[in-house]
């Protein structure tokens, strides 16, 4: 290899490195820490694998996977899973690479494979993590019987009208990231999907974390909001038994 080949592939090297570096540190400014009690409640659930499990008493309706929103810490979903818990669901928050479900869609494989006794699963998740949970279950829909949307929806080029499994589509009408295209995406979801609409909820309020940039200003109270995101997946549940 020529001196000018070799200078080239260092180059390479030293401009990935840069850019692998520049992406995680931007990844730690952009993130939406979770809110002190969120993170108390969450740091009691953490398993040994890392997961946030929220256990009912007795046995569990179904099981419930969820995907955060990108750049979300998890633990700010801790007091929404807890209410899907106190209805009986055994609900289980993954944590994800750099805290973007893109890196890590295929994790609820070994979710389910880790609660062998469980026979119902749900998959959801909120913003990217909704859509990376749309994935999981194109990818694996014998798999999962229903999907719960939080302020999210399917990519474009993904459609799953064909699949069986039951969904609901929950957003907040002052939702400013997302905007207003729940409705739209109803054409790339199986007959029958429910479309939840929280009337004053936004974007952020679906987990205990700070504003979000480019959000709607909610009119609802942040606990109201989860109250009602809880029902609906909650009454999704009982259509699944």
């Amino acid at each position: 290899m020529s001196k000018r080949l070799k200078l080239i592939g260092i180059s390479v090297v030293a401009l990935i490195a840069i850019a692998s570096v520049g992406f995680y540190a931007w990844t730690r400014m952009a993130s939406y820490p979770a809110f002190p009690e969120a993170v108390a409640l969450a740091e009691q659930a953490q398993s040994e694998r890392g997961w946030y499990v929220f256990e009912p008493d007795g046995e569990p309706s179904a099981g419930f996977i969820f995907y955060p929103g990108g750049l979300v810490d998890p633990a700010a979903y801790a007091p929404l899973m807890q209410r899907l818990s106190d209805g009986g669901v055994l609900a289980i928050i993954v944590p994800m690479p750099l805290e973007l479900a893109v890196f890590g869609q295929g994790r609820a494989s070994d979710v389910i494979e880790a609660y062998p006794a469980v026979g119902t699963w749900v998959i959801g998740g909120h913003s990217l993590g909704g859509a990376m949970a749309a994935e999981y279950l194109k990818a694996h829909p014998e798999q999962i019987d229903g999907v719960a949307f939080l302020a999210s929806y399917p990519a474009d080029s993904t459609d799953l009208s064909s699949l069986s499994a039951k969904v609901v589509s929950i957003y907040g009408t002052e939702d400013g990231v997302a905007g207003e295209v729940f409705k739209q995406s109803l054409s790339r979801l199986p007959d029958g999907t429910a479309l939840e609409a929280i009337d004053g909820g936004n974007h952020a309020q679906f987990g205990n974390y700070g504003p979000q940039k480019g959000d709607g200003v909610a009119t609802v109270s942040r606990d109201e909001q989860q109250r009602l995101t809880a029902d609906a997946i909650l009454k999704l549940v009982k259509a699944l038994e």
